[in-house]
């Protein structure tokens, strides 16, 4: 199946790069509320309305009556199945969406009909979850609540607030919990301003640009009071319930004592880092403000900045670049400005084999056809913007990298999405977008196998969703 499954992709990426290919706009609408896209699926309405994107023109696949303000969701995941592993419901086997309401809710719905399939309540008015994230995906979820902060007339009083944030840990498929934590200042530091937790890392920023990494596989062992299942009674610190039920909610049975061993820290502008590579590197800039824009590429391995590390695209424009490793799994590095990408390698150093270096695997260069177009314009925001590289996103199953480019702007503004071969860089396909793009708006725009989706959000919170589809030219 899965031999038939990449011979099937490799015949529709030969058929969507195909000239006579188009992409034909099927389906427009409009919203006074946030749109959002997940594998086929377009959500309206804060998620009460669910369509269809991948019917010849989009269809709805469900639409419940308008929530009230208590029951609006404030952040979602897509949760999919996952191959070959036997579940404890038929549910389970089919896609669902994992969403939190503002009352603290975690709801379990399925993806094709809206029904509630799970209900777990979190935690009561003392603390406010907001955030769902992945710590590894479709595996291992992370809920956190907002930052923690005290009333004025508390802080007026001289109160002090040590929690700062709260995370509860989940494993998905099928739910279950793994505990509930503090993030305090009392263990972390005074300066800690955001927490996040990815593949296994617990990621703790510091005002002044300090990010440390701890293990947090190793906090939820070493610090666990106690496990505790979805549904059952608990007696607990003198409370009385059942876990995920109101009132009661999850347990705090992950208390952290003393701060954890600390893996590695590093500082940098705006608490900008990541890692990725092979061997194992990190991306900063230097925490000054005059080195925004500039790139440090360093071994993880003893902090060495790697040859040619230094990256700088020097830019004059006032859109600034942005650099990011590949999620191709390749190792590389994806390097973006106004009218330049750079697909970057790492490498070991010519006769020396402890020493990398950073080279040029490949560049794409903005279309300069409509030299007109591409003339620096003031616009009525008195910014000025050249022609410019907006988006550039990887489609992992068609192994495509797709570019969105503005040759215009103005009223009129024009845009379009390129395909190029993720190896080599070389144009494969272009697609106008045949709607005007205003670059003072928010743009994001989705590849998604034989479909192109883009979603703006205009001044006033007015949103519009555009639906292209292939269409393959029989003449």
């Amino acid at each position: 199946a899965g031999v038939a499954h990449r011979k099937n992709l490799g015949l529709l990426r030969k058929i969507i790069c195909q000239e006579s290919t188009k992409f034909k706009n099927v389906w427009t609408t409009h919203s006074a509320s946030p749109i959002a896209y997940e594998r086929g699926r377009i959500y309206l309405d804060n998620y009460q309305c669910c369509i269809s994107s991948i019917a010849q023109e989009p269809r709805i696949l469900y639409q419940k009556p308008k929530c009230s303000k208590s029951e609006k969701i404030e952040d979602a995941l897509l949760l999919e199945c996952p191959l070959g592993e036997m579940l404890p419901s038929p549910s389970d086997y089919k896609s669902s969406l994992i969403v939190l309401t503002v009352q603290n809710w975690l709801l379990r719905l399925s993806a094709d009909s809206g029904e509630i399939l799970e209900k777990i309540y979190l935690a009561g008015a003392c603390c406010k979850f907001r955030y769902l994230s992945w710590d590894t995906p479709q595996e291992i979820m992370v809920v956190k609540s907002a930052q923690n902060k005290l009333p004025a007339a508390a802080r007026q009083a001289g109160i002090q607030q040590s929690v700062l944030f709260y995370l509860a840990v989940f494993q998905v498929l099928p739910l279950s919990f793994i505990g509930m934590l503090e993030i305090n200042k009392k263990i972390f530091g005074n300066s800690v301003t955001d927490v996040a937790v990815s593949n296994g890392i617990l990621i703790v920023m510091h005002s002044m640009g300090l990010v440390r990494l701890y293990n947090f596989q190793a906090i939820l062992e070493q610090f666990m009071e106690q496990p505790f299942d979805l549904g059952h009674e608990f007696n607990w610190n003198g409370q009385v319930g059942v876990v995920g039920k109101y009132p009661f909610g999850l347990p705090y049975n992950i208390k952290i004592t003393d701060t954890p061993p600390l893996l590695f820290e590093a500082s940098s502008l705006e608490n900008a880092f990541q890692i990725g590579g092979y061997p194992w590197h990190y991306i900063i800039t230097p925490n000054k403000k005059k080195h925004k824009g500039v790139f440090h590429i360093c071994s993880l391995k003893d902090n060495a900045l790697a040859k040619n590390g230094i990256q700088d695209m020097k830019c004059c424009s006032l859109e600034p670049d942005w650099i990011y490793f590949h999620p191709d799994m390749s190792g590389r590095i994806i390097h973006v400005g106004p009218n330049l990408i750079k697909v970057l390698k790492l490498k070991e150093v010519k006769n020396n084999a402890d020493q990398v270096e950073i080279a040029e695997d490949f560049t794409i260069v903005a279309n300069r056809e409509n030299c007109v177009s591409l003339v620096s314009e003031i616009t009525m925001y008195g910014f000025v913007f050249p022609k410019t590289f907006k988006i550039v996103d990887y489609e992992d199953e068609l192994d495509l990298l797709s570019t969105v480019a503005v040759t215009q702007i103005g009223a009129d503004g024009k845009a379009h999405l390129d395909f190029h071969c993720n190896e080599h860089g070389i144009l494969l396909k272009s697609i106008p977008l045949l709607e005007s793009w205003d670059v003072t708006y928010s743009h994001e725009v989705y590849f998604d196998k034989d479909l192109v989706l883009h979603i703006e959000q205009k001044p006033n919170r007015r949103f519009s969703c555009y639906v292209y589809q292939m269409v393959c030219d029989t003449k």
